[in-house]
């Protein structure tokens, strides 16, 4: 069979995956897009397609598993992406995340200005910061480098 013959016998399937495409979706919008994934999907696969198959078969198939595919896809992006306006207390703990490299960066800058001030300046700040972080956290040790 050729290109042209299969492409116009899948185009002919094209109101029955529709009917098949509304029990999945049960919208009207979201079956024609589901049937045009399924059409697209045969035709850049017809190779796939042996003679003698069932088209309607194969094409069913084929709309099945891209429905799958879609819904877990969907699932699992809406598990992870807030779409709220106002973020809440509980989404924020979800969606804050720790950037250790924005971190690191963050003390290099810290510890270039501390290194290029004076003796005089830099034993007093890091006494006084030192002491302050072990009264705040006893089980952290302090985040500056020696000079």
């Amino acid at each position: 069979m050729n290109r042209t013959k299969f492409n116009a016998l899948v185009i002919q399937q094209a109101d029955s995956l529709r009917l098949y495409a509304r029990n999945f979706t049960k919208d009207y919008d979201d079956a024609n897009d589901l049937v045009q994934d399924t059409l697209l999907k045969a035709v850049t696969y017809f190779k796939n397609f042996r003679e003698g198959t069932n088209l309607k078969g194969w094409l069913y198939t084929i709309m099945k598993n891209t429905f799958i595919n879609n819904y877990r896809r969907n699932t699992k992006s809406n598990s992870f992406i807030t779409k709220e306006e106002e973020i809440s207390p509980v989404n924020l703990v979800h969606s804050a995340t720790k950037n250790q490299g924005e971190n690191r960066f963050i003390m290099e800058d810290i510890n270039s200005a501390l290194s290029s001030l004076a003796e005089d300046y830099y034993t007093p700040f890091t006494m006084y910061y030192e002491a302050i972080s072990i009264m705040k956290s006893p089980n952290t040790s302090t985040f500056l480098s020696e000079r």
